[in-house]
This record gives C-alpha cells, sequence and structure tokens, in this order.
C-alpha cells in the first residue's frame, strides 16, 4: 500500500511521542471524525503543544527522501512535533470534509499565531486540490510577519509548482525588500524570466542611487535573461570591491549566454576558473554570505 502524507507524518510522530502521546493524538484525530462541530478541531490544534511538545521532529535523511518522493519539494527539515501533528489534523479534516476545508482553513489562518499560520502555509501542497488555495496564498505574502512569509516562499513547493509569474516576481521582489533570501526558493533557476529580470535591475538601480549595497544573491535571476541593457549591470557588479557581489555577478555572467558575456569574464580569469571548475557555484556563495 503506497504512503500518504497522513500515513508519513503518523508514522514520524508515533515513533518520537510516547505511549500515552500517541494514544492523545489518535484520540484527537478520532473526534474529528465523528464530531459535528469543530471543538474537537480546535482541542486538537490548540492543544497540541502542551500535550505532545514543541520539539524539532528531527527527521532523518531517509524520512526526507520519502517526503520528497511522495510529493517533489516536500521538506520538513524544520519541523516541529507540534506543528506536524497540526497538518496531521488538517489532513485529517481535509478527507472529512474536502468542499469545506477550503473555507475553514482561511479562517484558521486569519486567527492563529506567527507559528500556527506558518505550518499551515508550509503544508498547503499537502492538501486536496493545492491550486484552490490562490487567495489564501495571497494573503499569506502580503503579511507584515516575516515568518509566515518566509514559510510561502523557503523550502515550499507550492510557489514553484501553481504560481503565475506575476505573483513569482512578486514574492522573489518582496523577499529582497524584507533582507530574506533568495536561495532557499524552490525553483528559483527554473523560473527566471525576463521580467523578473528586468525588475531587479530596476531593484538594483534604485539600491545603488541610494548608496546601498546589493545582495550577490539578485544576479542569479538576472544573468540567464540578461539582455544587452543589463549587461552593463552585470558589469558594474562584477567590479565591486565586495567579494561576494563581484562572484554574485560573474556566476550570473556565466549563465548569460549573449556572447558579450565571454569577455567580461575574461576580465577576471581567476573568478572565471573558480567557476569553470566547480569551485564557485552558487551553493559556496550562499555559504559566504
Amino acid at each position: 500500500m503506497s504512503k500518504t502524507a497522513h500515513s508519513l507524518i503518523s508514522e514520524w510522530l508515533q515513533a518520537r511521542l510516547t505511549e500515552s502521546q500517541w494514544l492523545w493524538m489518535e484520540d484527537q484525530l478520532r473526534a474529528i471524525q465523528t464530531s459535528n462541530s469543530d471543538k474537537a478541531l480546535f482541542v486538537a490544534l490548540g492543544m497540541a503543544p502542551r500535550k505532545l511538545g514543541k520539539a524539532d521532529l528531527r527527521l532523518t535523511a531517509n524520512d526526507l527522501n520519502q517526503a520528497n518522493t511522495l510529493s517533489a519539494g516536500w521538506c520538513p527539515s524544520d519541523w516541529s512535533i507540534d506543528g506536524a501533528a497540526r497538518v496531521l489534523t488538517l489532513l485529517i479534516l481535509a478527507d472529512k470534509n474536502p468542499d469545506g476545508f477550503k473555507a475553514k482553513l482561511s479562517s484558521l489562518c486569519q486567527t492563529a499565531d506567527v507559528s500556527e499560520a506558518a505550518i499551515y502555509y508550509r503544508a498547503l501542497d499537502l492538501f486536496p486540490k493545492p491550486e484552490q488555495f490562490d487567495e489564501l496564498v495571497g494573503e499569506g505574502l502580503r503579511t507584515n510577519m516575516r515568518a509566515v512569509f518566509e514559510a510561502i516562499a523557503h523550502n515550499n513547493p507550492y510557489p514553484v509548482k501553481h504560481f503565475d509569474d506575476h505573483r513569482w516576481n512578486h514574492m522573489v521582489l518582496k523577499a529582497l525588500f524584507i533582507d530574506s533570501t533568495l536561495h532557499p526558493i524552490q525553483g528559483l533557476d527554473k523560473r527566471a524570466n525576463s521580467e523578473l529580470a528586468q525588475i531587479l535591475c530596476d531593484y538594483a538601480h534604485e539600491r545603488w542611487a541610494a548608496n546601498r549595497s546589493v545582495t550577490p544573491e539578485l544576479w542569479r535571476c538576472v544573468g540567464p535573461c540578461a539582455n544587452t541593457n543589463m549587461l552593463s549591470d552585470l558589469e558594474r557588479a562584477s567590479q565591486s570591491n565586495d567579494h561576494n557581489e563581484h562572484c554574485g555577478a560573474m556566476l550570473a555572467l556565466s549563465q548569460c549566454s549573449l556572447p558579450e558575456a565571454a569577455p567580461l569574464l575574461a576580465l577576471y580569469p581567476k573568478t572565471a576558473a573558480s567557476i569553470s571548475s566547480g569551485e564557485l557555484t552558487w551553493s559556496t556563495l550562499f555559504n559566504n554570505i
């Protein structure tokens, strides 16, 4: 029998909870399945931290591989025990009442504290018909709570699977505005597009005009889609005294298909050689930022 998100999370929790804790969890799930009111749901969600604790779930490499196999991009590496219990509770609710689940989840997100809202958003791709949560995700992206925004943007397969370019570009730009990082965004290279490249170059111009720095990550989204005008921005960044900014621009130039990019790379043979050898990549650069 193939595993489901329900069965996988159940396995993780049962292996990490005491017998009495797991029995409490099972009791709550049965109550939700049989109850005609929301009382059992609110008890399960509200009491999970007190009854089960807030410790990290501490998933093994095999656990994480199973998660990704079940749902591509699912990365619960930073989930907590109470968070996993809440997601399991909602999966049970979704199975019981698929037609009313969208409205119920929206209502829960409106009244949730930051940690609750974050785990709900992290799990969106696991729920039935995830595309139906478009409006809910929009609200999450507009929030001024960074943890909620990053629950959507970071290590979450929902954006790359379901966002159109407009919403994707808005998410990437907002991440920069709030000084969040870009590298945990799944599909960052896959979803590169010319409109986003132009938006980010305009953003870089604004930063430069205000004598403010530009994160090296920005250029990752520019290089593959750069036009001739954008090359001057990459050239300027490659000349930066900031080593990381220089490296980011050089990596972007290495991804640029324009013939004019090669001579700019050749101006810095040591950096270009590091890129060619694989010593300098976006991943190694992020470790230094």
